[in-house]
């Protein structure tokens, strides 16, 4: 699984599930936190559409965290004040890093999850389209 699908389905979830699987680590591994959970800015570079050229939109208030399992270092950013959760992630994402064999099953948990948050997302798509007004127009010859 891809870091990038992963950290969606962590930071979309229940901070809970973030944190079971880094205890999970913490229990077994040694770890070395890099750099401590600390807030800074991240500029937010957005496409525009027309012209397909990049601007800075501006910027992201952002928490972000460095932890290191054996060899690999893992970073864990999360839009926010949310120190526990960014090192959380730092930890998951070095346990990827390092293929820990505890990794193997998260995958299926992590996929379980992601179908959860989709059956989520569109029940609460059919709740706000019910609200849908539907307009007719008239055509004027």
């Amino acid at each position: 699984m891809k870091r990038k699908r992963r950290t969606e389905i962590l930071i979309n979830s229940p901070d809970e599930l973030a944190e079971e699987l880094a205890k999970e680590i913490e229990q077994i591994y040694l770890l070395k936190v890099v750099q401590e959970p600390e807030n800074g800015l991240v500029m937010l570079k957005v496409r525009e559409t027309a012209k397909k050229s990049l601007f800075y939109l501006g910027e992201v208030f952002v928490t972000e965290c460095k932890v290191k399992i054996q060899d690999s270092i893992g970073i864990g950013i999360v839009k926010g004040d949310k120190p526990k959760l960014a090192y959380y992630l730092a930890i998951i994402d070095a346990a990827y890093g390092a293929s820990l064999r505890e990794t193997r099953a998260w995958t299926s948990i992590l996929e379980e999850k992601e179908k959860e948050l989709l059956e989520q997302k569109i029940a609460h798509n059919q709740e706000i389209l019910k609200t849908k007004v539907s307009f007719e127009t008239m055509d004027v010859s």
